[in-house]
C-alpha cells in the first residue's frame, strides 16, 4: 500500500444556521408525528396520561439522562488519558457535553467537533486523535449489546428479536476491540477489494491503535460506566410506564429503550428520529402496553433523553469553543 497523506482537521468551518435549520426540522417531525398519534387515540386520553407525570418525575426522568452522560463523559477522559491527551477531566467532559449539540447531524458526524477542541487546546495533529471518538462509540455499543442481552435473557417473550441485534454489537465490539484480529480483517479486506490503498493504510493504523484501549485496566472500567449509564436510561423508560399504570418489567423496558435506540441508528436520520420512535412503539405493543399509554410514553422519554442531551450540548457547545479559542 502506499503512504497516505496525514489526516488534518477539517476545515470547513461551522455552519450555525444550517444546522440550526436541521434541527428545527427535525423538531417539527417529532412534534408533528406525535400530534399525529395523539390525535389518533384521542387528545382526552393523551393528556389524561401526561397529567400522571409531576414536575419531581419529569426531574427524575432527566436526572437519570444526566446520570449518563456524565457516565459517559467520564469515559471518554478515560480514553482520553490513556491516549496521552494532556486535558483535565473538566475539558473533557465539557467537550463530550458539547458534543451533544450536533447529534442532528447525518451519522453524528458532527461529533468530531470534539476532536478540534482538543487540537486547539493541544496542538496535537488531528490524526493522532482520531481513535478517541471511534473506540467511544464501540464502547456505547459493546454496552448497549450487553445490557440488551441481559435484558432479553431476563424479559419475557415479546422482545426475542432484539437477540440479533445483540448478539451483533456484542459481537462488533469485540472484533474491534481486539487490535490483532480487526488488523486482519482490513487486511484480507484489502486483498479481496485491491483498491482505496490509501483508505486501507489509514484503516490499519486506526485498528493497531486500538491496543492501547483493549487492556484490562482501561477496558473494564469503562465498560462498566457504559454499561450503568444506558441502564440509567433503562430504568427511566421503566419508572415512566410505570408512572403511566403499564405493566411491565424492568428488564423489558431497558429492551425496548435499548433496541429502539440501536434500531434508530440502523436508520442513518440524524438522532434515530423516526426509526427509534416506531420501533418503540412496536415493542411496547409487543409488550401489551396500550397505544393511549405507549405514544405519551414515547415522546416524553425521547425528550428526555434525546432532546435533553441537545439541550445540554447546546449549553455546553459555545462554552467549549470559546475556552478553545482562548490558546
Amino acid at each position: 500500500m502506499s503512504s497516505p497523506r496525514p489526516l488534518q482537521e477539517p476545515t470547513r468551518e461551522h455552519r450555525p444556521k444550517r444546522d440550526l435549520l436541521v434541527l428545527l426540522g427535525l423538531m417539527a417531525l417529532f412534534i408533528i408525528g406525535f400530534i399525529g398519534l395523539a390525535a389518533s387515540i384521542g387528545w382526552e386520553e393523551t393528556w389524561a396520561q401526561l397529567r400522571l407525570l409531576t414536575p419531581v418525575q419529569m426531574i427524575g426522568l432527566l436526572s437519570l439522562s444526566m446520570i449518563n452522560y456524565i457516565l459517559r463523559g467520564l469515559r471518554w477522559h478515560l480514553f482520553s488519558r490513556r491516549l496521552g491527551i494532556p486535558l483535565e477531566l473538566r475539558h473533557n467532559v465539557l467537550h463530550f457535553m458539547g458534543g451533544f449539540a450536533m447529534t442532528v447531524t447525518p451519522g453524528r458526524i458532527g461529533e468530531l467537533v470534539r476532536l478540534r477542541w482538543i487540537t486547539r487546546l493541544t496542538g496535537w495533529p488531528f490524526e493522532r486523535i482520531l481513535p478517541l471518538p471511534f473506540i467511544d462509540r464501540v464502547f456505547d455499543i459493546a454496552a448497549m449489546g450487553l445490557v440488551l442481552a441481559g435484558g432479553v435473557v431476563l424479559s419475557q417473550t415479546g422482545t426475542v428479536g432484539a437477540i440479533p441485534v445483540a448478539v451483533l454489537a456484542v459481537g462488533f465490539a469485540a472484533v474491534v476491540t481486539r487490535p490483532v484480529l480487526l488488523a486482519g480483517i482490513v487486511k484480507g479486506l484489502w486483498k479481496a477489494v485491491g483498491r482505496w490503498p490509501r483508505r486501507f493504510v489509514q484503516l490499519l493504523r486506526a485498528a493497531r491503535s486500538m491496543a492501547i484501549f483493549s487492556k484490562p485496566s482501561v477496558a473494564l472500567p469503562a465498560l462498566a460506566l457504559s454499561i450503568i449509564g444506558w441502564t440509567a436510561e433503562g430504568y427511566a423508560l421503566f419508572l415512566l410506564l410505570t408512572w403511566m399504570g403499564a405493566d411491565i418489567t424492568f428488564a423489558a423496558a431497558t429492551v425496548i429503550f435499548l433496541f429502539s435506540t440501536l434500531a434508530g441508528g440502523l436508520t442513518g436520520a440524524p438522532g434515530g428520529v423516526g426509526g427509534a420512535e416506531a420501533a418503540m412503539l412496536m415493542l411496547l405493543a409487543a409488550q401489551n402496553v396500550p397505544l393511549e399509554t405507549a405514544v405519551p410514553a414515547m415522546a416524553v422519554i425521547r425528550i428526555t433523553t434525546l432532546w435533553f442531551a441537545i439541550l445540554v450540548g447546546l449549553i455546553a457547545f459555545p462554552i467549549a469553543e470559546k475556552n478553545s479559542n482562548k490558546v
